[in-house]
């Protein structure tokens, strides 16, 4: 039986809906926000996050949509449908739906689908200063975006640690504040000094996929997967993935794409998007259940608010089992 089949009949009781409104200003020239979809049966609530990142696509937020009734997972994912939602929108409603229908039924996610919470391991992605933080927690393992600036000698002090998991090229993002050019020259460094790390999004064309050869095995991707076809689309089968929930819209869609990825042996490990709330511990919750033992990056929010400092959780975060999502 497929992952969205254990869940996909669960009742859903809603009553209305509300919205609540998260911001973090992360430096002057930008400030975090997300917005919560609560939904409210009789008695419980259950939560989503839309992790939607133009700040101004959370104004003016639909707040009277027809959700009222008795629903499944199923055909509450279906009356969704008509009203257009961004992936990351319907996201938003389509996890707060599971929550409360599992909230309602008393029953765990891991429950539903018939497997065992697992501590979750875990690391820390950060465009900062990775050495402050490992001086802090030596322990800690990183996910960390290389960029063609980067010199021989500063990448060779961070692949000394061994604590570099996670290699993130970003090739497929356009328009962002984190967009990374291909370059061979770097695709080449990076895979000669962190022979074990994963490589995520890396261009494969040309010069690009010369320098990759023989870490086939070792690449990953993220961005340009959005659903099962994607997956299925790309150049290559990959033997990793990340997946973040939230770029596929529906618990349909993330499931099947995981439910593909188990049955062919790739390696998945979750990936975060900023959330300001429930969102991150929802994607704990899914790394817990289905790849504990990954690189995931779903360390807890707190690694997002400042610089290093002590007394942050360390890897592994213990498994959360209680009702809801």
């Amino acid at each position: 039986m497929g992952l969205y089949d254990a869940v996909r009949a669960l009742p859903l009781e809603v009553d209305d809906y509300t919205l609540e409104r998260a911001e973090l200003q992360v430096s002057s020239e930008f400030t975090r926000v997300t917005t919560t979809v609560v939904l409210r049966g009789p008695g419980l609530e259950g939560r989503g996050e839309d992790i939607t990142y133009v700040a101004e696509e959370h104004d003016d937020y639909p707040s009277s949509l027809p959700l009222a009734g008795s629903w499944t997972i199923e055909s509450y994912s279906a009356g969704l449908e008509p009203h257009g939602f961004s992936d990351y929108r319907r996201w938003a409603f389509e996890s707060a739906g599971l929550d409360l229908a599992l909230r309602q039924a008393g029953r765990s996610l891991a429950d539903a689908l018939g497997l065992d919470a697992q501590p979750v391991r875990f690391v820390v992605s950060t465009r900062g200063d990775a050495f402050a933080w490992q001086g802090l927690y030596p322990e800690l393992e990183f996910k960390l975006d290389p960029e063609p600036k980067w010199e021989r000698e500063f990448m060779e002090r961070l692949a000394a640690t061994g604590r570099v998991r996670v290699l993130d090229l970003k090739a497929y993002y356009r328009g962002t504040p984190v967009d990374v050019d291909p370059d061979p020259g770097l695709y080449r460094t990076v895979v000669e000094l962190f022979p074990d790390a994963v490589i995520e999004d890396a261009a494969l064309e040309g010069a690009c996929r010369d320098a990759l050869r023989g870490a086939e095995d070792r690449l990953s991707f993220d961005a340009p997967v959005h659903s099962l076809a994607d997956l299925r689309a790309l150049p290559l089968e990959p033997r990793w993935l990340n997946v973040k929930p939230s770029r596929f819209g529906t618990l349909a869609g993330l499931f099947e794409t995981i439910d593909f990825a188990r049955d062919r042996g790739i390696r998945m490990y979750g990936g975060g998007q900023f959330e300001l709330g429930v969102g991150r511990l929802q994607i704990q919750k899914l790394a817990s259940i289905l790849y504990p033992d990954g690189p995931n990056d779903t360390a807890p929010g707190a690694y997002n608010e400042g610089p290093a400092r002590p007394g942050l959780p360390q890897s592994p975060l213990p498994p959360v089992e209680d009702a809801g999502f």
